[in-house]
């Protein structure tokens, strides 16, 4: 079999695909998908001198940002009230949060589901099998699992063989009944159908759906192509060459990367050109066509390497009556899920995660946008969480509809912090200065290591929310919401904020 180890290492780099900021292509499409920014007066309360020079630098108006900073409360002490904020900007302004309203999802779902939660992917057959040979179909139904990755897969073929079957002689069939039809209808945020954060939601999503090529020039002139995950069906055309001259910067579009499919069912990646060895490692990542192709090309790789054989067919279907099941196969765990969907703010797991909280809700199929929103309705009336700002259109941030304010963020914030899983929480957050999405900002600031802070990016849409443990010793909820179309200037502001409550909050 593949190596495990490599493999778990790798899925965290096949996890980033899906949480690159959306860049607009035209500027009509610059023009539609522009946030709409609720006109307001700037909040009365001035901001410290050196958050004012720096919101001023970025020549964001101050009407266009949401801040607040709330130290977290003890809810035994305050009976639940949100304690008076150190800073207040805007706070009840709905804005649209990007990513930051991953928090919301994983919230919901950790109180709901609990963290112990883990995904059924079963196998069934409507076949005989001698022990070896499996002569009849093998169905696959999925219940929405988020990482169903190669590793996870391995353990799934390993349980086939535990099961009786070596040999499969028959079709694979993809049972993705659990979800509603319209699920991902509404197309790509941008248009990009190969771009990994548009990767849509699917019952039986196999290693998120997404390809991830790698390139190592060598000395004698020869370019090194890897990929994962492993494709049975992937043919790699490498007709590039490394060349010592030239620096890296436009190296993608010198290697010419194609990626095509075959009326066979094969994949064909086809790169050429010359590589400069300036550019030392580097990836290119895309989703791939065909959803059905790609489960079975993964399967296969994995089937094959441990051994077992099969040359039917795939395709969609249902588990017919009287099918029996073959294995029952559960995935990992919810806290192990948010934590990669939070440090890398991987889109389409945020996706599956809000159409858990309605699947799971009742055990009834298929899942749909509308159930879970109204599962998420019942749970924030349940603790006291009113969100009258709150719009979800699926959970991620991926959205150009989604809305809170500052203020409701905060709120579920210090709910999260307090509930019985607010560590997973915590811990789900990227570490600043460390890991995750702000493994790279405030590197060579203090509060490197005492904050975990979600990120938020879109074209237009800049945004931060977690958790300040400051100098002082306390915790604070922060959080900071700009929609302007200078919003990617204002970094540096969402920086300082940060940096300061560390600093100066008492």
């Amino acid at each position: 079999m593949p190596n495990v180890a490599r493999a778990c290492g790798a899925v965290l780099a096949i996890a980033m695909l899906a949480s690159m900021p959306v860049q607009a292509k035209t500027e009509k499409q610059a023009k539609r998908k522009m946030p709409k920014v609720p006109v307001t007066a700037p909040h009365a309360t001035p901001l410290p001198q050196p958050l004012a020079r720096a919101l001023a630098a970025s020549k964001v108006p101050a009407s266009h940002v949401s801040v607040i900073v709330a130290k977290v409360d003890n809810p035994l002490q305050t009976r639940g009230a949100v304690p008076a904020p150190l800073l207040a900007v805007n706070p009840n302004v709905p804005r649209n949060p990007a990513s930051t309203m991953k928090l919301v999802t994983t919230i919901a779902a950790l109180d709901t589901l609990g963290p112990d939660y883990r995904w059924r992917t079963q196998a069934f057959t409507d076949g005989a099998s001698d022990g070896r040979t499996l002569n009849g179909n093998l169905y696959f139904k999925g219940t929405g699992d988020p990482k169903l990755v190669p590793e996870e897969m391995e353990k799934f073929v390993a349980e086939l063989h535990n099961a009786g079957v070596t040999n499969i002689n028959g079709d694979i069939v993809l049972d993705r009944s659990a979800y509603s039809a319209d699920i991902g209808a509404q197309g790509p945020i941008d248009g990009d159908s190969d771009r990994p954060y548009n990767v849509s939601p699917d019952p039986l999503l196999y290693s998120f759906k997404a390809m991830s090529f790698s390139f190592t020039g060598n000395p004698n002139g020869t370019v090194d192509v890897g990929v994962l995950p492993p494709l049975a069906n992937l043919q790699v055309a490498n007709e590039m060459s490394s060349t010592a001259a030239g620096n890296c910067g436009d190296w993608l579009t010198r290697i010419h990367p194609t990626l095509s499919t075959t009326p066979d069912g094969a994949y064909v990646a086809h790169f050429s050109g010359t590589y400069p060895a300036s550019c030392e490692d580097k990836g290119w990542n895309i989703a791939a066509p065909d959803r059905d192709r790609f489960f079975l090309g993964g399967f296969r790789a994995l089937w094959q390497a441990s051994g077992g054989q099969f040359n039917g067919n795939v395709r969609t279907g249902v588990v017919p009556q009287g099918a029996r099941l073959l294995v029952t196969h559960r995935g990992q765990t919810l806290a192990e899920v948010v934590h990669d969907m939070n440090k890398f703010s991987n889109n389409v797991m945020a996706r599956q995660l809000f159409l858990t909280l309605g699947l799971a809700a009742d055990g009834k199929t298929p899942a749909s946008i509308a159930r879970s929103r109204e599962v998420l309705t019942r749970w924030l009336e349940k603790n006291d969480l009113a969100t009258p700002g709150l719009v979800v259109e699926n959970g991620s941030g991926l959205s150009r509809v989604e809305r809170i304010s500052a203020s409701e963020l905060a709120r579920l914030l210090q709910h999260g912090i307090n509930s019985p899983t607010g560590q997973v929480l915590i811990e789900s957050m990227p570490t600043v200065g460390v890991d995750g999405t702000m493994r790279n900002r405030l590197t060579n600031r203090d509060v490197a290591g005492n904050a975990h802070i979600k990120t938020g990016t879109l074209d237009d849409v800049g945004a931060v929310a977690g958790y300040v443990a400051t100098r002082s010793g306390s915790t604070y909820v922060v959080v900071s919401l700009i929609n302007d179309p200078k919003a990617s200037n204002a970094r540096p502001f969402n920086d300082a904020l940060i940096s300061w409550v560390y600093e100066n909050a008492p």
